[in-house]
């Protein structure tokens, strides 16, 4: 282009020379370092884009299954005071077998009035130790336990649930046609008899696989974690 300048300077019977070069460095000087400089952000922003659309989500919740031997020692029970007991009495009915009333010895009747303490102790029911030392009466009726609830996220087990019966999901028609493929993380309440209870999505890339993955995580079945000698309930996490 520069030669091209000068060579028509020099037909047209101008001057060539340092300012004509000086003059034309300088305009293209500049030209090519806004070009420079406009392929530089473009780059740059390409690649910020692309790692802004591409990043995954990491803030979903982890849960982790301790074993009972990497918990710490437990605290000692030595210096810890009892809790004091408290007994809960429910109303009781009054005795039916009479009441003591005074009446003059001609009116005194033979027969008797007064409950013996045989009768007063089959009313009164089973008593238990308050802690104060006295004894207060207590009926059962008709208590039951109530059920367990979900377990906590971390849940210390000595013996971690194994997977007996493994499900995989089924995949779905739409997303197959369209091309789609992607990854689930369910969380699984897994009861102590060691069957789902319960299966959460944690994580999904696309929405159309989270039924198809709760569906086949229900049919899971799994060895019960163990604590204390006892199954015990806890989230198992599958991927």
């Amino acid at each position: 282009m520069a030669t091209k300048k000068v060579s028509e300077n020099a037909q047209a019977g101008g001057t060539y020379g340092a300012p004509v070069l000086k003059r034309l460095a300088q305009k293209y000087t500049g030209v090519g370092l806004a070009i420079a400089i406009a392929v530089h952000f473009a780059g740059v922003g390409a690649y910020w884009g692309a790692q802004y659309l591409n990043r995954e989500d990491d803030n979903a919740p982890m849960v982790r299954v301790l074993k009972y031997s990497e918990l710490g020692p437990p605290p000692s029970i030595t210096n810890q005071q009892a809790l004091p007991q408290v007994a809960v009495s429910t109303p009781m009915a009054k005795p039916n077998v009479g009441i003591p009333v005074p009446v003059p010895d001609a009116e005194v009747s033979p027969e008797q009035t007064i409950a013996t303490q045989q009768e007063l102790s089959k009313i009164a029911g089973p008593m238990t130790q308050g802690s104060g030392g006295d004894s207060v009466g207590v009926s059962m009726g008709n208590f039951k336990v109530p059920d367990d609830g979900p377990p906590p996220d971390f849940v210390p087990v000595e013996k971690e649930p194994q997977i007996i019966k493994q499900v995989i999901p089924k995949y779905p028609e739409l997303a197959q046609r369209a091309g789609i493929e992607g990854r689930v993380i369910v969380k699984i309440w897994v009861d102590k008899d060691g069957k789902p209870h319960k299966a959460i999505v944690m994580k999904s890339d696309a929405e159309i696989f989270n039924q198809p993955s709760i569906d086949a995580a229900m049919q899971y079945r799994f060895t019960p974690a163990i604590m204390n000698k006892g199954p015990v309930a806890v989230w198992v996490v599958i991927p």
